[in-house]
């Protein structure tokens, strides 16, 4: 059974959606809850407190304990006090909050650029960056990203979004190094579920079937001790979880004093060519192939 008794959790855009599913499952597994929600539109304007009071309300019915946020993400130290005040540390950090600003890149405005980094990438860094050192300090710490299969893979009218997305993971990655020596796991997933952010981009049959509810097992055990993974990115959506990695092809080899465009070009079919493809888990693995390469040449 993952017990998550006496752990304090942040979920961020809590108010609804994905969010709001994860904050009631951690509690239900025991978690104290601060469910964080600004309480805008899904363009990002306006705010509320209702969203987050109502979420609150249905935990504490349940026989949870929860308080509720209504900072921005961007006021990570403020969301942090807030655990800090009514729980006295912080476990758990699940970076949920986040809009939409879609439109193709040859009509985004520099407003579509900036709300989305500032929301997902800046609001995502300022929660953690205030966690970080209470987690260092008591050995332990979780912290969930929410990155897109839009960063992973493109999508159409999503270049905003899915830079950030994508960039998250880089920053899932970089943490998972650094927070290791400290009990620190820090994971990234890229939900697929039926949401105010989703409706109307998914077909209506397939929107009732992402029920939000079907992410959240993922992300609680993500947050839990039982959990020893780290830097991991998974996919999850409709009842199916899967991790996704990189892969590096076996490339081609030039003369190190130098080459040719003709010569690259000859060799593309093989630099493109995933036949005995590897999964580079760090930097020195990812320049494996090509420090051997210099080797044999010196």
């Amino acid at each position: 059974m993952i017990d998550l008794k006496d752990r304090v959790v942040i979920v961020t855009g809590a108010g609804g959606g994905l969010g709001r599913a994860h904050a009631l499952l951690f509690a239900q597994h025991g978690a104290k809850v601060v469910v964080n929600d600004l309480g805008g539109t899904t363009q990002g304007e306006g705010a509320s407190s209702a969203a987050a009071d109502k979420v609150v309300a249905e935990i504490q019915a349940a026989g949870g304990t929860a308080v509720a946020n209504y900072n921005s993400v961007t006021d990570g130290d403020a969301i942090v006090k807030t655990a800090v005040d009514a729980f006295g540390r912080v476990d758990v950090v699940v970076n949920n909050a986040g809009i939409l600003r879609d439109t193709t890149f040859h009509k985004m405005t520099d407003a579509d650029w900036d709300l989305v980094y500032k929301v997902h990438v800046e609001g995502a860094y300022k929660v953690t960056r205030a966690a970080w050192p209470l987690m260092r300090e008591q050995g332990f710490g979780r912290v969930i990203f929410t990155a897109s299969t839009s960063g992973i893979y493109g999508n159409f009218g999503q270049s905003n979004y899915g830079m950030a997305k994508l960039g998250l993971y880089g920053l899932t990655r970089t943490l998972a190094i650094e927070g290791a020596k400290f009990n620190i796991k820090v994971n990234a997933i890229a939900p697929t579920g039926g949401t105010r952010m989703t409706e109307g981009l998914i077909p209506p049959q397939l929107f009732e079937a992402l029920k939000p509810e079907l992410v959240s097992p993922l992300v609680v055990y993500l947050g839990s001790p039982a959990c020893e993974d780290s830097s991991g990115l998974y996919e999850v959506g409709g009842g199916w979880v899967g991790r996704t990695r990189w892969e590096q092809s076996q490339g081609a080899c030039f003369n190190p004093q130098g080459f040719s465009v003709e010569e690259l070009a000859a060799q593309w079919g093989a630099i493109n060519d995933f036949s005995g493809a590897t999964h580079p888990k760090d930097n020195m693995e990812a320049i494996g192939k090509l420090v051997a390469h210099l080797q044999k040449q010196a």
